[in-house]
């Protein structure tokens, strides 16, 4: 394999699964041309006149979609670690021989380990998706047939509008859904919240099918994927299991540090003057995420203030900050808790939302850059300020990128996260994998200090005179050191196992085979 150094530094491949790769060459910098791809022309000749796309079985609707070798199969991810549907498709295709099959789902979870045995034998190729877990250490092993590809959730979409990946056949499970095809996520007994993530698949795939455990008569009402797109639809028993799909128990940490981290990147964006009337904002549904989300509905509330918008993933926190009047809008990209999936089907401002809205850079714009401030987690910050959330300093692939890297276009960018883990600092030299450039990550928040990007001389200069403990990046990777030693890089060999994308197509940094 041929590798050069892309913009940031970093020996990546320049053909991966033997389809050309063009490096990261910085912000902005990489601007194809051209039209989006396009799916298949058809006929409605060809679909019943009845609307009526049943097909008794799953294996019969992908044998009738023409499943062979080769293929990409697409799915989503929406139920998370309670996914019943993925498994049925690959042991479909494994009773039936086909093999060499990439799979590109929007993100795997650990009940998708079972698949393990399918790359083992040759069923799937490799993953154009997040290796999580099991997955991710099969892979970090080299022992993928093919090489991953990790995207974040608008490199998906992107990946697939602009033709860089083809989907054969899209499988799409649906807590609700009509004869037609259409379908929604937001009600069931497998209700999810939103089937955003399996937008594009529907709109770009040669044969969509829709799985539901909830056939209702037509039509469907929201219809969140349009029957239009949809070639085939199944019944089955049941697509995923609810406790494993939503959790109900999503709660603010306990744990005095997060808490203080919490406090902290709260205080910051108060002094910094980013909570006022009319902010918007985007945490995640971790601990010290919701818990930041609680400060600012504290400081809203006590000052008679509302934000205009926040960026879900939703939960019981975000919902109870709407139906308080403290915000006037929930822009959904994914649902967490069983409060965000009723509140999404009762409330007409708590609005779903794709990738393509929130996230997709080969757009004209998208909601990313209109946050004033998210919050988001790392595995790993460089001294460059360049960030890890997929790998950690052992160099396993455990994580996936979701929509981190699309966040970083935010006007402020904060990541709170512990000085060490497990006696491992989190501030170090230079990272294991690179998921996004320094230059868009702005403030880092630990338990031992702040330190503010040397770009934004702007928060610098507001925040002279704080109170807060603010420090540069060096002063905490010295601390960390001090309490923990210097950290070891791990062992690799000079075989790559994944490439990590960046949020227009281009590859970020290489993922390399460990040294066992």
């Amino acid at each position: 394999m041929k590798f050069v150094k892309n913009a940031i530094g970093r020996l990546v491949p320049t053909e991966v699964n033997g389809e050309k790769q063009v490096p990261y060459k910085g912000i902005g910098k990489h601007k194809p041309s051209g039209r989006k791809a396009a799916p298949l022309i058809v006929s409605a000749a060809d679909f019943p006149r009845d609307g009526n796309k049943l097909q008794p079985t799953l294996k019969y609707a992908l044998k009738k979609a023409g499943l062979k070798n080769g293929m990409t199969i697409s799915t989503h991810h929406h139920f998370r670690n309670g996914d019943l549907v993925a498994q049925q498709i690959f042991d479909i295709a494994h009773e039936m021989g086909v093999k060499n099959l990439r799979w590109l789902p929007s993100a795997s979870f650990e009940c998708h380990s079972s698949l393990i045995k399918y790359l083992e034998d040759g069923t799937i190729h490799h993953i154009e998706g997040s290796m999580n877990g099991a997955l991710g250490k099969f892979t970090s092993e080299g022992k993928m047939k093919g090489i991953g590809i990790l995207r974040s959730h608008g490199g998906r979409y992107q990946s697939i509008q602009d033709g860089e990946v083809h989907i054969d056949i899209a499988v799409i499970a649906a807590p609700t859904a009509d004869p037609f095809g259409n379908a929604t996520g937001d009600r069931g007994p497998a209700a999810c919240g939103l089937l955003g993530f399996a937008l594009a698949d529907s709109q770009y795939a040669d044969k969509v099918i829709v799985v539901t455990d909830n056939l209702i008569p037509f039509p469907c009402i929201p219809w969140q994927i349009h029957g239009n797109y949809v070639d085939y639809v199944v019944n089955v028993d049941k697509i995923g299991i609810p406790e494993k799909i939503v959790s109900g128990t999503t709660e603010v940490t306990k744990s005095p540090d997060r808490l203080l981290l919490a406090e902290w990147t709260v205080r910051f964006c108060d002094e910094a003057g980013i909570i006022r009337e009319g902010f918007s904002f985007q945490a995640g549904a971790g601990g010290t995420a919701l818990s930041i989300g609680i400060y600012f509905a504290e400081i809203l509330r006590e000052r008679k203030m509302k934000a205009r918008w926040a960026r879900g993933g939703s939960n019981k926190y975000l919902v109870k900050m709407m139906e308080d009047g403290l915000l006037d809008y929930i822009l959904d990209g994914q649902t967490f808790d069983l409060e965000g999936v009723r509140s999404m089907r009762e409330n007409p401002n708590h609005v779903n939302t794709s990738p393509f809205t929130s996230y997709n850079y080969h757009g004209k714009g998208n909601f990313a850059s209109m946050v004033d401030v998210v919050i988001l987690g790392a595995t790993e910050v460089d001294v460059n300020f360049n960030a890890n959330v997929v790998s950690h300093s052992d160099g396993y692939l455990l994580h996936g990128i979701g929509g981190w890297q699309n966040c970083l276009f935010s006007k402020c960018t904060i990541l709170p996260v512990p000085l060490f883990r497990d006696r491992i600092p989190v501030v170090r030299d230079e990272c294991t994998t690179i998921c996004g450039p320094g230059e868009l990550i702005d403030v880092i928040v630990t338990e031992r200090g702040i330190a503010i990007n040397p770009l934004r001389k702007d928060l610098i200069k507001t925040m002279k005179n704080s109170k807060l403990p603010i420090k540069t990046i060096q002063q905490l990777k010295a601390e960390a050191e001090l309490i923990c030693g210097k950290p070891q890089n791990p062992e690799v060999t000079k075989n790559p196992v994944a490439i990590i994308k960046w949020v227009d197509g281009t590859v970020i940094d290489t993922v390399w085979k460990l040294k066992l």
